[in-house]
């Protein structure tokens, strides 16, 4: 499977990563961009907001706080959207790539789009099944914050934790069986046209039987795609630490505070930069295995192979010529 992912990577790399940098460089400048945008307008009234003199700095902070809630909202939704857009687009180069044909980024594209919102549907589906477990263990996370900042004092806060932490590991086990059982549903979505529930359903019809390899493959995926972003930030990381590089001379010995809001927004940059980077690979190898998986389960159970060898040959470039005649 990884084999297979990595050489459709290599052979269609001019969709998959045109895609990705399209989309991934838009949400990345639209979260710059709110990031730059807020870090200024505080910068302008840091000194005033932090010295005190004014009456109420809560009442004039609050105006900034909603427009950079609001920023950061509009960043987000657009990266989920960027997601989900690179969630269709995947599948839509796997089926050209199990036929050998190639592809283009307008019609990457096309067909992406065609499907992105059964994918925000289906993906929103099963991110529900992740909250699940999720809330108990922000709810024990939250009690034990509590319960540290208040030495104690909060009789509440430390039960509060327990109980959360207990419960978020009893259903965390049945959250990850239903996770694997719909892992492949964003790419039934494109595959077969299917909506959401649709989907699920038929992303639990292929891995039944098959549960322990799907989540060792899928697991194995993830991971490597995380390793390979990781070594992809860590250059970036390093080159912000490197003594001086975002010490404006100008700054002098005692720096104002919103100067160095200034300063450490090119680090936020520099981070924002290398997140793109990564995820050129981190959001495009685990749909890609996933994708591989489910062209795997149907061959094996529905016997796909024969279809597919005969798509392919039906549909082989005119350059190529006929296949081969079977010999007497």
């Amino acid at each position: 499977m990884l084999s297979g992912a990595f050489a459709t990577i290599g052979r269609y790399w001019k969709p998959l990563i045109g895609v990705a940098l399209t989309l991934f460089g838009a949400a990345t400048l639209v979260m710059v961009v709110a990031l730059v945008v807020a870090a200024s307008a505080v910068a302008g009234r840091w000194d005033e907001l932090t010295s005190g003199s004014s009456s109420s700095p809560d009442a004039e902070l609050a105006p900034l706080a909603v427009a950079f809630g609001v920023l950061m909202a509009v960043g987000m939704i657009v990266y989920m959207l960027a997601s989900a857009m690179m969630q269709a687009a995947v599948p839509v180069v796997l089926q050209e790539a199990v036929l050998g044909r190639p592809i283009r980024f307008g019609e990457v594209w096309k067909r992406a789009w065609a499907r992105v919102w059964s994918i925000i549907g289906t993906v929103f589906l099963t991110g529900l099944i992740m909250l699940v477990p999720m809330a108990p263990l922000l709810a024990a996370f939250a009690g034990l914050m509590v319960y540290a900042v208040s030495l104690g004092d909060e009789d509440g806060a430390l039960p509060l934790a327990l109980i959360g932490s207990l419960v978020g590991l009893l259903i965390a086990p049945v959250a990850m069986w239903l996770w694997v059982r719909f892992c492949l549903a964003p790419t039934v979505v494109v595959f077969e046209n299917q909506r959401p529930l649709a989907a699920l359903r038929r992303s639990a019809q292929l891995v039944r039987g098959t549960w322990w390899r799907v989540f060792g493959i899928t697991l194995l995926g993830f991971g490597l795609a995380a390793m390979i972003g990781f070594m992809i930030q860590m250059p970036f990381q390093m080159i912000g630490m490197l003594p001086g590089l975002f010490d404006p001379a100008d700054m002098g010995s005692e720096p104002s505070d919103g100067a160095l809001i200034a300063t450490f927004g090119g680090l936020m940059v520099l981070s924002f930069i290398s997140q793109m980077i990564s995820q050129l690979i981190t959001m495009v190898l685990p749909p890609l295995v996933t994708g591989l998986l489910y062209v795997d389960l149907r061959m094996r159970t529905e016997n796909l192979g024969p279809v597919l060898a005969g798509a392919a040959e039906a549909t082989l470039p005119e350059q190529y010529g006929p296949p081969p005649a079977t010999p007497a």
